[in-house]
């Protein structure tokens, strides 16, 4: 609960772009989505860089026995964050916090 309050305490400003911007971002990010824990400090890493760069990526609980089940069968390990990246019909899965921020920030920065 510590780590949830200084991140609510602390969240940064999302990014400002025009409408046309922001929808062009949100439909590229709809084939995104984040498997994540509410309180795991990586995860929290993540979604700051998410909330900065005002990205609408879809968040999911990997605690949950359905959505465990996809990480495992799709990503190989339950282990969290990973980032669900569907683009011309086919899926990856990418780990660690730090990969995922790189890959967001050189895709939407």
């Amino acid at each position: 609960n510590i780590i949830l309050f200084v991140d609510f305490v602390t969240r940064p400003r999302p990014q400002k772009r025009n409408k046309a911007q922001q929808a062009e971002v949100a439909k590229s990010a709809s084939s995104l989505s984040l498997y994540q824990f509410t309180a795991c400090p990586f995860c929290v890493k993540t979604r700051r860089t998410m909330r900065r760069l005002n990205l609408p990526i879809t968040t999911v609980d990997a605690k949950q026995s359905e959505f465990q089940s996809e990480l495992i069968n799709g990503g190989g390990s339950p282990k969290v964050p990973c980032l669900r990246i569907e683009e011309d019909g086919k899926v990856n899965w990418m780990y660690e916090s730090n990969d995922i921020i790189s890959y967001l920030e050189q895709r939407f920065a």
